[in-house]
């Protein structure tokens, strides 16, 4: 059995307001043309601006409303939480989604039976995709950073950590965050047997029903290590996917799994529940260290979930 081991804020802005433009720009000359084929030509409106009747256009209006009072608060947001620019909105979910298979020699035998593991998602969206790791801290700050930004990360979640406060991981699933499995006890999954793997996936699918009132269908490996008999049992305790990671961001540094040491369309990144014990700072600045690379490089930060 092989193991396989893993150890431009004003272009936000001119798109929406183009986009606005120009679909008020359509309906004003279909409303026009409309009104010379049954009117009379010598009837003339009043000067002055005028009330949107049409409820198209009362719609429209309302929706650019909406965009424009949005992208002022995540202005605002930004400014609040310290940060040179606004993070960039990411695209809507795709209607159709992308086709996940295992990453190029991250296979095992029987592959297409069993759960891809993957580091990016096939996209041409410029996006990339946060996700964070066990559960050791619990900052409230961050919490309340993420959801003043709209910012979306998936969490995977080590039960052994994660018991110490299973209120915090609620709060954050009440906010939209998706919480997944990252075993009991993040053991080191290819040195135990089948059965032990088993327990340790299965037994975190039970914990996050009970805790979490559901059982995930995400499963990450502890350190990206995982075997054949990983992805089986994984299989068997109701789980789809097992994605892992492109790069890592830590709050002094990034690390990177390709050579070229970029961000790419799709690009997983890896970060961890953790503060000033471990960290030469707070989950905050590990975030701003995260939107700074990403928002000056183009990229925004979407859902993983919308495209699985």
């Amino acid at each position: 059995m092989r193991l396989v081991r893993q150890n431009d804020e004003n272009r936000t802005k001119r798109t929406a307001v183009g986009g606005v433009r120009g679909a008020l720009a359509g309906l004003a000359a279909a409303a026009l043309a409309a009104g010379c084929a049954g009117t009379d030509s010598a009837v003339k409106g009043a000067h002055g601006p005028q009330a949107l009747h049409a409820p198209p256009a009362r719609a429209l209006d309302s929706y650019a409303s909406k965009l424009r009072v949005a992208q002022a608060a995540r202005v605002a947001a930004a400014k609040r939480w310290g940060l040179a620019k606004t993070p960039l909105a990411a695209p809507p979910a795709p209607a159709k989604k992308p086709v996940i298979e295992a990453r190029k020699g991250f296979e095992v035998e029987d592959q297409d039976e069993l759960p891809p593991v993957f580091t990016t998602i096939p996209t041409k969206d410029k996006v990339v995709f946060l996700t964070i790791d066990d559960g050791a801290e619990k900052d409230p700050a961050f919490l309340k950073m993420m959801s003043d930004l709209k910012i979306p990360y998936t969490a995977f979640l080590s039960d052994y950590l994660a018991n110490e406060n299973y209120g915090y991981f609620r709060k954050m699933q009440a906010r939209g965050i998706t919480l997944n499995n990252h075993t009991l006890h993040h053991p080191y999954l290819p040195g135990l047997s089948y059965d032990q793997q088993k327990h340790e996936i299965c037994g975190m699918q039970d914990v996050m029903r009970k805790q979490f009132g559901k059982r995930p269908s995400l499963f990450r490996p502890p350190y990206g290590n995982y075997n054949e008999d990983t992805l089986r049992a994984a299989k068997s305790c109701g789980i789809r996917y097992a994605p892992i990671w492109n790069e890592e961001v830590f709050v002094d540094h990034w690390e990177y799994r390709e050579w070229d040491r970029s961000l790419h369309p799709g690009d997983i990144v890896l970060t961890h529940f953790r503060g000033r014990e471990d960290w030469k700072g707070t989950m905050p600045d590990m975030v701003r260290r995260f939107l700074k690379k990403v928002t000056d490089e183009g990229y925004a930060v979407a859902r993983l979930e919308d495209y699985l």
